[in-house]
């Protein structure tokens, strides 16, 4: 019996001593459980346009089709939080120093005002830079090479690109004498784009009116003159504001049968009589190679600002029907897309 009774009690023993040992490891796989998630980085966009344009969701897409691309799935282990600025530059710092107060780990900031109101607003969050016209005369960067400072990203500035516009109004309108140009006097950008294009018509025996713009309540009054002046074709100079309101411009360009051209294809997809410049799709994709770099621990003062590589020119042959004008057959050949 002696036996038997000693043989119970190892028997519960061995029990009790499985049961505690069950018992540590559920507290220990338990307190493991709670320990916090992984930091998802958090990549603020600042966007001066709405958030219903289907044009500004386009070149968001891009974005967000370049993180995929390195790896990147959003709503796993990276999130994007976009500001609009509506149109309403004014709305700039307050945008950004939300980015700010919500401590993103990068801000990515299209066009220069933007990018200019993020750094006014951070000196220690990376900013990526995409679509800015004239970063080193800006004072963004410190050059292209050696940016300095906690901004760096992509360029549309590239030689010869603003005065290429005015040859093909030249190629496609032969005759015309006068050309309008609109232009921000405020943007730095503006300077470096009207000596190219003054240079550029000099040699092509094209006098220009220079009309600047600050504000949408300013387009009106800039094509009355235009009008006064008998400008035969226009030319629009890369500027936020101009790509905002670029309905407006081309509707009271149609009304005024004016040939109009700028950089970016959507100009000629609305009506435009052509558009030449960089590929913005492509340099948005491009930005979120600067977002991972950082991300992984590089500085952007030591990340060279990339210029453009893809250009396209756009062609739109209905506006050129509406206009009685033909586009030459040499310059068909070189488009990357014609509208019919």
């Amino acid at each position: 019996m002696a036996g038997a009774g000693g043989a119970i009690v190892m028997l519960v023993v061995t029990r009790l001593a499985t049961a505690m040992v069950l018992l540590l490891l559920a507290a220990s796989l338990g307190t493991a459980g709670a320990q916090p998630p992984e930091k998802v980085p958090r990549v603020g966009y600042l966007n001066p346009g709405s958030s219903s344009d289907p044009v500004r969701q386009r070149r968001l897409e891009a974005l967000r089709q370049g993180l995929r691309e390195l790896g990147y799935v959003e709503g796993q282990n990276i999130a994007l939080e976009p500001r609009w600025a509506e149109g309403k530059y004014d709305r700039y710092p307050a945008l950004a120093a939300d980015l700010v107060r919500s401590k993103v780990d990068v801000i990515v900031a299209w066009s220069g005002q933007a990018t200019k109101a993020a750094q006014e607003a951070t000196r220690t969050i990376p900013i990526v830079m995409s679509l800015v016209n004239d970063p080193v005369g800006s004072g963004l960067v410190a050059s292209l090479a050696r940016p300095g400072g906690n901004v760096t990203g992509t360029t549309v500035m590239a030689p010869d690109v603003v005065g290429k516009r005015l040859e093909l109004l030249k190629e496609v309108v032969p005759k015309v004498s006068r050309v309008a140009v609109l232009q921000h006097p405020d943007n730095p950008a503006s300077a470096p784009m009207l000596r190219e294009v003054e240079d550029r018509a000099g040699a092509l025996g094209v006098r220009l009116q220079i009309l600047g713009v600050r504000n949408p309540a300013e387009i009106d009054s800039a094509f009355a003159a235009m009008t006064r002046e008998r400008a035969g074709a226009l030319l629009t100079l890369s500027d936020a504001i101009f790509d905002t309101q670029q309905r407006q411009i081309l509707e009271l360009a149609a009304k005024r049968r004016l040939p109009a051209i700028a950089g970016t294809r959507q100009y000629a997809e609305a009506g435009g009589l052509a558009a030449y410049g960089a590929d913005f799709l492509d340099l948005e994709r491009r930005a979120a190679t600067y977002v991972d770099k950082i991300l992984k621990g590089a500085k952007p003062a030591d990340l060279p600002v990339e210029q453009p590589t893809k250009f396209e020119l756009v062609l739109n042959l209905r506006t050129a029907k509406a206009l009685g004008l033909t586009f030459p057959s040499s310059m068909l050949v070189r488009a990357d897309s014609v509208i019919e």
